[in-house]
């Protein structure tokens, strides 16, 4: 039965790597928990981190959903949405890698990212934000895959202390919307300030989704 749910979740939903919540919102969406903040603002030296895996094979790389085609340079969806904020805040930017590559074709990569939720998986990453006292404000971006956060980000946030600090979440969704992932955040970083205000971009409607991004990030300004 795991294995049904898993071919269905890849055809469904296919390279935003299971998103197969109950929320099927195609836009840009906020997610609320008791715990977040709602009024955060952009204060002091900025960050943005993200983490994205685009696919270079299994699916056409203007339609495909983990990745978009930018000024003619095929990137990630959630790397698209990273850039943008980083312009719009003239933040840093820190992108998450793990040491061990991710499968670049799509049904491959969807395999291995269920097999790391079903293990509960903390892949070793590549490196950590050295300075990280340095920053007040921090933008978290990820993909939103089986309806969670991908395991990487579970790593990040097991290594790294956000205490003092303020955490504004993004992600790219297959129609999950932001799946519960900002009250895992605050859950795990229960010293910051996260933001209950996180917007969340539908694969399908990224490549188009940079005004709105913009305008986004000026409601913490």
């Amino acid at each position: 039965m795991k294995k049904v749910f898993g071919i269905l979740c890849g055809i469904l939903f296919a390279v935003s790597l299971g998103a197969c919540g109950s929320d099927n919102e195609e836009g840009a969406s906020s997610s609320s928990n008791a715990s977040s903040a709602q009024n955060v603002k952009i204060e002091g030296k900025t960050l943005v981190v993200y983490f994205s895996e685009p696919e270079k094979s299994g699916t056409d790389a203007v339609a495909g959903a983990s990745r978009v085609v930018e000024n003619g340079e095929v990137v990630g969806n959630t790397q698209f949405l990273a850039e943008t904020v980083s312009e719009e805040t003239e933040a840093e930017l820190f992108r998450i890698e793990t040491v061990k590559a991710y499968p670049s074709d799509h049904d491959e990569l969807v395999d291995y990212g269920e097999q790391e939720q079903n293990e509960e998986a903390r892949p070793e990453l590549k490196a950590k934000v050295d300075d990280l006292d340095d920053y007040d404000t921090i933008f978290i971006g990820y993909p939103i895959w089986f309806s969670d956060l991908p395991m990487p980000l579970y790593t990040f946030l097991d290594e790294h202390d956000f205490s003092g600090k303020t955490i504004i979440p993004f992600s790219t969704n297959g129609g999950s919307s932001m799946s519960g992932t900002i009250t895992t955040i605050t859950d795990m970083e229960p010293g910051a300030e996260v933001s209950d205000n996180g917007i969340s971009i539908s694969r399908d409607n990224i490549s188009g989704s940079k005004q709105e991004v913009i305008d986004w990030v000026n409601e913490f300004k």
